[in-house]
């Protein structure tokens, strides 16, 4: 069997699809952790098997399920993000289909690994009890606090104020296929973790943390069982205590066959001017299209997202978002003039924007819908409320509680 190693750590880990499975004594939700689904992000699997053996040795009683997966195992083994496609990038509507109908039309190792994961989930879902809770470990070529990205649902919102990190909304605007996008049209809690740079030690101390966090917060492990105060503080004082919302409002993408290239020393979460040189695109400057933030900066080979920007949310903002959503009154958006439904389904909308002039991202955002951009005239929105399974949460202590002040 194929193994990693961690010279930081001096620890080798054996490569397998399930790192641990945990049935705890008495009934409660599932928890899903996977860590590396790309291949040069080993951190959240090194994290999973110090987790998974410590609860085992420890006698640490569980309240429920817990499963840790590995991801891209080939790219694992390789130390690459991926063979030939991002298996990140392979959760399209498409795409899933034609698994489920075992018509994969592509074969290699990307496509082989996302099919076994594909098997797995499945499985899970069909056999276990629910409330089901997914996490996604990774980890950033650029240095960076930990922090959250969240596909904007009011029950991922709810969730993860609990944690003491930055939370970024709206990156499935920007991503075709993401495995959390999948998870989250199934209606799921979902949401990512990015504990630091590759290859920086804290990064695994930071996701054990984040894996004993969220055990607590989804009422599996007792908080008195572990060491919450340190994890709890370690990510705090790792965010530089920030636990802000922002929003994700540019990236610049890299282009098939340009040879994009970012200045060395950029930080993630960096103020940057307007007109300040980020990057060299084919040798030509690339400057800061505004005043902002730079999100997640690439700075390795394999990618084709050279930058973000993003801003802070107010909070007055996410609140009165909720009380929209809560209202519905997305009701009326497809009663409007230059918008049509998308779908049979009704849970995607077009929308023309020579005649629905009015509608702005914001608006949109705050109505409960993510936008993608289809030409220069065409907007296609997806309610992010449709698919939620509200109910199968409602009883969670963490459903019960106001939600946690900025």
């Amino acid at each position: 069997m194929a193994k990693i190693y961690n010279e930081a750590l001096d620890s080798t880990v054996e490569l397998k699809r399930v790192i641990g499975h945990i049935q705890g004594a008495k009934p409660g939700p599932t928890l899903i952790f996977i860590g590396g689904i790309h291949g040069n992000e080993p951190s959240g699997v090194f994290a999973l098997n110090k987790v998974v053996e410590e609860l085992c040795h420890q006698d640490i009683e569980l309240q429920g399920n817990l499963y840790a997966l590995s991801g891209n195992l080939w790219a694992l083994e390789k130390g690459v993000r991926f063979h030939r496609q991002d298996l990140n990038r392979l959760w399209t509507v498409d795409k899933v289909r034609a698994l489920e109908n075992d018509r994969i039309g592509v074969n290699n190792e990307d496509v082989n690994q996302q099919v076994e994961i594909y098997t797995l989930i499945r499985h899970i879902l069909d056999t276990e009890s629910g409330p089901f809770y997914f996490f996604d470990l990774h980890t950033t070529s650029s240095t960076t606090i930990p922090f959250l990205t969240v596909n904007d649902s009011l029950l991922n919102r709810k969730f993860i104020q609990q944690y003491p990190v930055p939370m970024i909304l709206g990156i499935e605007e920007y991503l075709d296929g993401p495995f959390l996008s999948y998870i989250n049209e199934l209606g799921y809690v979902s949401f990512g973790f990015e504990a630091g740079q590759h290859d920086d030690p804290a990064s695994i101390e930071n996701h054990i943390a984040f894996i004993y966090l969220s055990l607590v917060f989804a009422n599996v492990v007792a908080k008195e069982s572990i060491n919450f105060e340190q994890y709890y503080q370690r990510l705090a004082k790792a965010s530089g205590y920030i636990r802000s919302f922002y929003e994700i409002f540019y990236c610049y993408k890299i282009k098939a066959g340009e040879k994009f290239t970012m200045l060395p020393g950029y930080l993630n979460f960096q103020q940057v001017k307007k007109g300040q040189l980020l990057a060299k695109s084919n040798n030509k400057p690339v400057l800061a299209p505004n005043t902002s933030r730079i999100f997640m900066p690439l700075y390795q080979s394999q990618g084709d997202d050279g930058f973000y920007s993003i801003r802070s949310i107010r909070p007055i903002f996410l609140a009165l978002s909720a009380v929209l959503r809560k209202c519905r009154l997305d009701r009326i958006v497809p009663l409007l003039p230059g918008v049509r439904w998308a779908t049979v389904y009704k849970d995607s909308l077009i929308v023309n924007r020579k005649i629905a002039r009015f509608f702005a991202k914001q608006l949109l955002h705050l109505l409960g819908y993510r936008c993608k951009q289809m030409n220069g005239t065409y907007l296609m929105i997806k309610s992010r409320e449709f698919a939620s399974r509200t109910k199968e949460y409602q009883k969670e202590s963490w459903n019960q509680r106001h939600p946690i002040k900025n």
